[in-house]
């Protein structure tokens, strides 16, 4: 039973968001009661997201608000390169936002202690960043989002629209052509569209899994930002796409 309810899992999380008769192809051999009793036990263990119809990956639903450390865990060596990328965009004495999720924490936990002011919504980020000595760290106001452990909302808002931001790391849940950057919280949307706007310069940490994706709500297209930090493994035609419109790719 658990293995069948795993596999039931890995197939929402692959689709994002599938039927029920979608299910009932993808697994023929079970009978409609058990594989309605197998996604009622699955929504009750918050592993996806039972809906009329069908279900939903938890990351589609929720975007960022996936639990985190079940985030950290998956693409594990993708998140860490990027994290070693993103540390070639910073100087000393910068003014940084860095996003909530899982690829940002990955970057806090590396960060050299230098004379930067960092901004972070992210609680995750904000534990990692203990450690500096030299660097301030402004964690804003704002209502928490128990699975990201970040903090967003209007208070959110008023906070980093008084600052000018020499530099703003975002993460993002999805990337698609046609819906380009997005997240599951529309108030997570809303931070990210204002922190972009108060940025001089502002790169997406993405990993390639998340390319052909898409969650609820847009926060930006690529010609909002500056560029992607990404692993290596990063469709050509996203790469293309940068570079078609002068956006840096790292």
């Amino acid at each position: 039973m658990q293995e069948r309810r795993q596999k039931i899992v890995e197939f929402v999380n692959q689709l994002g968001t599938v039927s029920f008769a979608q299910l009932k192809a993808a697994f023929p051999e079970v009978s409609d009661m058990t594989l309605r009793t197998d996604l009622k036990a699955l929504d009750e263990e918050r592993r996806l997201v039972r809906v009329h119809g069908g279900a939903k990956s938890v990351e589609v639903v929720v975007g960022t608000d996936d639990f985190l450390l079940r985030r950290a865990k998956r693409c594990a060596p993708e998140k860490a390169q990027i994290a070693h990328k993103a540390l070639t965009l910073l100087r000393p004495d910068m003014t940084i936002y860095l996003d909530s999720g899982s690829t940002t924490t990955a970057l806090a936990r590396i960060l050299p202690d230098e004379r930067y002011q960092i901004f972070t919504s992210s609680l995750s980020c904000a534990n990692e960043l203990l450690r500096l000595t030299q660097a301030r760290v402004f964690v804003p106001g704002g209502f928490l989002n128990r699975y990201s452990q970040s903090l967003c909302g209007i208070q959110a808002m008023q906070s980093i629209a008084r600052v000018n931001f020499d530099l703003a790391l975002l993460g993002t849940t999805s990337y698609a052509s046609k819906t380009g950057f997005s997240c599951g919280m529309e108030e997570e949307a809303q931070l990210k569209r204002a922190v972009i706007g108060q940025a001089e310069r502002s790169y997406v940490l993405m990993d390639s899994g998340k390319v052909g994706l898409t969650s609820t709500f847009s926060f930006a297209v690529l010609d909002d930002i500056d560029g992607i930090v990404s692993d290596d493994g990063l469709a050509e035609e996203v790469v293309r796409a940068c570079r078609a419109r002068g956006k840096h790719v790292l």
